[in-house]
């Protein structure tokens, strides 16, 4: 797998719940209700105690509150991505529509539950360890890198440009949306050569 299993959780996480808002509730702008709010916060939290208990792993004889597992890095790493969707969905249509709905694209915790089961049907799919499923999850995963820094410098273009709420359909968004692929492209290009500098490698960190 091109990631690791926490940020391959977190990228399709992501991935998922910006699709499913697109599809359902287009161009909503509102933030999610205070009760998907504290659901989110509760995501990310997991993601967090997860992500510390794994990093005090490296240090011999540490405590930790449980072993940790591919199968939790996945699961939380899905959560935070949800988490990540639901935020980022609203900010986008409010910083690129000229005309948006204020109403929230997670209205409810019925919303964002379909979106846990989706993911964690996803995320059981891809612990069967099934080539004919990591294989397309592998590149599925490897593009959500891409697309969603695409949107975050899609939005940081706009707003530098100071062309925030000017667009009425996608086609009109080619040109700063080209500027945030060139950006993000760039962030990965630069973050590589910088681990080839320490490293001496093109892979990832070997411990241990």
């Amino acid at each position: 797998m091109p990631l690791c299993a926490r940020c391959t959780g977190m990228f399709l996480g992501a991935l998922i719940g910006l699709l499913f808002q697109a599809i359902t509730k287009p161009r909503r702008a509102g933030m999610p209700h205070w009760s998907v709010m504290v659901a989110l916060f509760l995501l990310a939290a997991s993601f967090a105690v997860d992500g510390l208990n794994s990093y005090i792993q490296l240090f011999p004889a540490s405590p930790s509150l449980y072993e940790p597992h591919n199968w939790s890095r996945l699961l939380t790493g899905s959560g935070m991505g949800l988490a990540v969707s639901g935020l980022l969905f609203p900010a986008f249509n409010q910083t690129v529509w000229r005309e948006w709905y204020s109403t929230a694209a997670i209205n409810n915790l019925g919303s964002l539950g379909i979106m846990v089961m989706i993911t964690i049907f996803l995320d059981l799919l891809i612990l069967t360890e099934n080539p004919f499923i990591l294989y397309p999850v592998a590149i599925i995963s490897t593009f959500s890198v891409v697309f969603l820094l695409t949107l975050v410098y899609t939005m940081v273009v706009l707003m530098v440009i100071r062309k925030e709420n000017k667009f009425d359909h996608i086609r009109e968004l080619i040109m700063p949306l080209i500027a945030g692929f060139g950006i993000a492209l760039l962030q990965i290009i630069l973050l590589d050569m910088v681990r080839y500098f320490f490293t001496g490698t093109w892979d990832g960190f070997h411990l241990g």
